[in-house]
Order: structure tokens, then C-alpha cells, then sequence
């Protein structure tokens, strides 16, 4: 297994570096050398596959074609994947999950969800049960235990909501917050007598770093994080946030504002709603690091400065816990989805990418709404331990 230090620069260079490229806004000829390795680093991603119903080589045909191309992930079943969640997707209860996951991250949470075939699933943060509908197609007969502040059916009276029939939860007015629970009672409650099998997801909008803490000591070593937002944006810290330090390859910033970052991400920012320039990147005293040198929680209600020794200290704890760190990549590059919001430099390579028009066809994204694809944020797998002594 690579070590943690490599498994992080992976991480931080699967994001393409601003300083990469400043053309191709498309994504398509972006990268140089770069793309290479980032083409690479998603190699070691791949251990997390769908087994298809078709042996390889059938898969590998049934995705190429006439125009010549095969998708990467061919023998592997990505394409077979999504072409089975699409239609999945299109029964979905809530078509337009306004402010929730759209669908690179709902076909993200249903494959790795698939893949980790957890004995309990638990989400903190439910909102209408878009999620809580993903988790139940991938794993139709497991528990899941639900943690909201508002229960999803309370959204019934004004539109679209989910409510699962297998499924305790923890809302409203018996919310019990997630570093709060008794999770050893819940466990026995539940029959879980190994903690890792269960498989934990956090669209809660709150300090990634504290959940990754409380979920340590819960015991829980596999966990997905919907908002895994990039540094100098979002609500809340993050991991692609922590992650961001000059130690590893592709990461740290300037703050000169005469720098090649500075007039790259000037350029980018007229071409993706949510790219940031250089002045919204760095706070007083040219702190870039978390949100302009501040560590936020708790949907921005709390905003704490943090000095970046602290923020580095933060990532050398991450590093010493984490086995596998895993953005989850966009399904389809921006000239396929039409997307206008995150920036594709700043993303993992797509699972179908710019060009590749007949197998976004094929597998059944050209069916879906534009719209749906504008909700991107690096939802990020993790399988953590607790560190050596």
C-alpha cells in the first residue's frame, strides 16, 4: 500500500493544479504531462468497481463502437454501472432536488455504496431523502439509521419527499446529533458486532475534521462526505481543504497577485460560476489555507482563524489515519453535461470525457436534464484506522 504522504499527493494531483493550464476551459486539452499522471493516480481508484453481469470482454465491446473510442472503465463495469443507474435515477421521487445532490454524486454514493455492501447504513443529514432513496437502490434490504434536524417528511407538505420504510431515524424532535449518539448501544441495537462494516455518510454541512474524529472513535472506517468543498470555498472545512498544503504536489497557493495563479484564476473565474479568484482565495495576511485562514462549521454559523501550523498539524492527522482517500469523479466532462458551475481544472478527470459523445449516449446521459449535472463538489471515500501508537 502507498504510503500516506503519496496517498495524499494523489489525491491533491488528481485536482489539476491552477498553475496546469489556463486554456481549454472545456477540459479537453488541459493537464500536458500532468493529465498523464492524473490518468494514473485514477488507476488506484479503480479498485473500487461494480462487478458486471457480463464477463470484461463483453463490457469492453459493448462500449466501444463505430466512433472508436472505449471508455477506460470498460472491462471494469464503470459504463455498465451507469448505464444501469440511469434508469435507476430516472424514478428518483424528487426530480428537482433544489440544494441537494444532483447526479454525479448520487450515482457516486449508489457505486461506492454497492462496493462496500455494508451490513448498516448511516446518514447524518437527510433534507428531503434524495440520499436516503440512493443508499436503499443500492442496498435494498439493509437498515439505515438517518440523523436530521428536520425529519424528510415534513417536506411532504410542500413537494416531493422520501421516506424509507426500513429506516429509524433520528429527527425532528428525537435528533440526536452525530457526535452525540451512544453509537456502542445503537451498534448492539442493531446487531452490528463489526464496526466496519457499516458505511457512514455526511451531507451535514459540518467541520469534516470533527466528524472524521467522532467517526474514529465510534469505530466506523468507511465514510463518504458529500461536500468535500475546495479550499477558499463552501460552509464548512473540508478534507480537500485539509489536504491542501505545499508538502504535497499540486497543492498550497500564492497570494502575490501578480502570479501566473493570479491571472490563471482571474481568467477561469468568467468561464465557472464557482471558480474563486486570487482576492476571494486569500484573506489578511495572505491566509488561503480553509476559507481565507478561517476553519468553518456548522453550515458558516461558526468561522474560527486558524493559523496555517494548525492547519498543517490538521493534515498531518488526517494523513496518519487515512488508508484510502477517494474523490469521486465527475460522470462526464462539461461539453457532454453542459455544466457551468465548477471548475473541471480544479476536478478529477471525468468518468466519460470531453469527446466521448457516443458512450455518454450509450450509457444514458445524453437523456438526463442539463441541470442535474450542475452539483458537483468532490464527494470524497474515505476507509480511515485509528493511528499507530
Amino acid at each position: 500500500m502507498p504510503t500516506m504522504n503519496k496517498m495524499l499527493e494523489r489525491a491533491l494531483n488528481t485536482r489539476r493544479s491552477p498553475h496546469a493550464g489556463e486554456e481549454g476551459a472545456s477540459g479537453e486539452d488541459e493537464g500536458g504531462d500532468e493529465t498523464a499522471d492524473e490518468s494514473k493516480t485514477l488507476i488506484h481508484s479503480r479498485d473500487l468497481i461494480c462487478i458486471s453481469a457480463f464477463p470484461s470482454h463483453h463490457v469492453s465491446r459493448l462500449f466501444s463502437g463505430s466512433d472508436g473510442l472505449e471508455s477506460d472503465f470498460g472491462s471494469l463495469g464503470v459504463p455498465w454501472c451507469l448505464e444501469e443507474f440511469v434508469p435507476i435515477y430516472e424514478t428518483r421521487p424528487i426530480k428537482n432536488n433544489m440544494y441537494g445532490m444532483g447526479f454525479d454524486h448520487s450515482f457516486g454514493l449508489w457505486f461506492i455504496t454497492r462496493w462496500v455492501k455494508p451490513e448498516l447504513m448511516i446518514e447524518s443529514g437527510a433534507f428531503k431523502g434524495h440520499s436516503t432513496w440512493v443508499l436503499r437502490q443500492a442496498m435494498p434490504d439493509t437498515h439505515i439509521l438517518s440523523l436530521s434536524p428536520r425529519h424528510p417528511e415534513k417536506y411532504l407538505k410542500k413537494g416531493p419527499a422520501y421516506v424509507d420504510g426500513n429506516c429509524s431515524y433520528f429527527a425532528g424532535k428525537d435528533f440526536v446529533d452525530f457526535g452525540s449518539m451512544d453509537w456502542e448501544k445503537v451498534m448492539k441495537e442493531h446487531g452490528i458486532k463489526d464496526h466496519s462494516r457499516v458505511l457512514v455518510f455526511f451531507d451535514d454541512h459540518q467541520n469534516e475534521l470533527k466528524r472524521l474524529k467522532q467517526a474514529l472513535k465510534a469505530g466506523f472506517k468507511h465514510l463518504v462526505f458529500e461536500d468535500n468543498y475546495d479550499t477558499g470555498t463552501g460552509d464548512h472545512y473540508s478534507f480537500r481543504q485539509i489536504c491542501d498544503q505545499f508538502y504535497i504536489r499540486g497543492g498550497g497557493h500564492s497570494c502575490f497577485k501578480d502570479s501566473d495563479e493570479a491571472r490563471i484564476r482571474s481568467r477561469r473565474k468568467k468561464l465557472w460560476e464557482k471558480a474563486i479568484d486570487i482576492d476571494e482565495l486569500c484573506g489578511p495576511g495572505e491566509a488561503w489555507w480553509g476559507v481565507r485562514g478561517h476553519m468553518r462549521d456548522d453550515f458558516n454559523h461558526s468561522n474560527k482563524a486558524i493559523t496555517f501550523t494548525e492547519h498543517f498539524q490538521n493534515s498531518r492527522f488526517v494523513e496518519s489515519v487515512l488508508n484510502v482517500y477517494w474523490e469521486l469523479p465527475p460522470v462526464a466532462g462539461p461539453s457532454l453535461t453542459h455544466q457551468t458551475r465548477y471548475d473541471p481544472a480544479r476536478a478529477p478527470n471525468p468518468i466519460v470525457e470531453d469527446g466521448r459523445y457516443g458512450l455518454f449516449q450509450r450509457v444514458g446521459l445524453s437523456r438526463l436534464e442539463t441541470s442535474v449535472f450542475n452539483g458537483y463538489t468532490q464527494m470524497v471515500y474515505l476507509q480511515v484506522s485509528e493511528p499507530e501508537t
